[in-house]
């Protein structure tokens, strides 16, 4: 059974990218499906308002609660996911949490624009990601990132788990380096583990590499990092 996910936006031809490479592949075989709904077909204002100015004054407008809330209670009916909106108040969204999601059979994506959504529409909603201190121009931008991590950890979408298992932040680290022919490039060549066929030495080594990158490069992430006696053994040779 397809995992379903209904994103909730104002601009649905967005995410016409999920059309295509590993997600629009993933689509095709019935793995995910995902399906757009535009907010302003739910307004009732004649005119297809969305958005007004905002109580007690200041720049910008608000998505107005009932087209909002509406939309949220039409798919309801046929997806009983997690409403889950793209907002600066929302915990800062990452692997772990993309893990997490990747386990549900249905979701629910609702992307704000303008100044934010009217409060009363908070109610309805189960949960709010943000991608980190910065600002964007509408919740789609944050949106399409945020699915396209969680699909390709659905069984099925990526041919293999090590696909994603070995890649940067999945276990904690970043992942480390990789190569490719030809052997010799402007001088330079391939690190000679990688190529002598040991496969157990190739694995301490990508495991050193990617301590030393993490800890160089993301002091944050190896201060979290619970070392396991053959770590600490390869940073020490180090």
């Amino acid at each position: 059974m397809a995992v379903k996910i209904d994103i909730l936006t104002l601009f649905p031809e967005m995410f016409d990218i999920f059309n295509y490479s590993i997600i629009g592949k993933a689509k095709e075989k019935g793995i995910v499906n995902i399906n757009t709904v535009d907010i302003r077909d739910y307004t009732l204002d004649k005119h297809k308002k969305v958005d007004d100015y905002p109580y007690g004054g200041g720049a910008g407008m608000v998505m107005a609660a009932q087209p909002i809330v509406d939309s949220i209670k039409k798919v309801k009916e046929s997806n009983k996911g997690k409403v889950i909106f793209l907002g600066p108040r929302g915990n800062k969204f990452n692997q772990e949490t993309a893990k997490k999601l990747s386990k549900e059979k249905e979701l629910i994506f609702l992307c704000g624009h303008y100044e934010g959504i009217d409060e009363r529409a908070y109610k309805y909603i189960d949960m709010e990601i943000s991608l980190g201190d910065f600002v964007l121009t509408g919740g789609e931008m944050a949106c399409i990132p945020v699915i396209d991590s969680i699909c390709r950890m659905i069984d099925g979408v990526l041919k293999t788990s090590e696909s994603y298992t070995d890649e940067s932040f999945y276990n904690g680290v970043l992942e480390y380096p990789q190569y490719t022919r030809p052997e010799y490039f402007q001088g330079e060549r391939v690190p000679e583990v990688l190529i002598s066929g040991h496969h157990e030495n190739i694995r301490k080594w990508r495991r050193l590499q990617s301590l030393k990158i993490t800890r160089d490069r993301r002091i944050d992430l190896f201060q979290k990092l619970n070392l396991s006696d053959e770590d600490k053994k390869l940073l020490k040779e180090l």
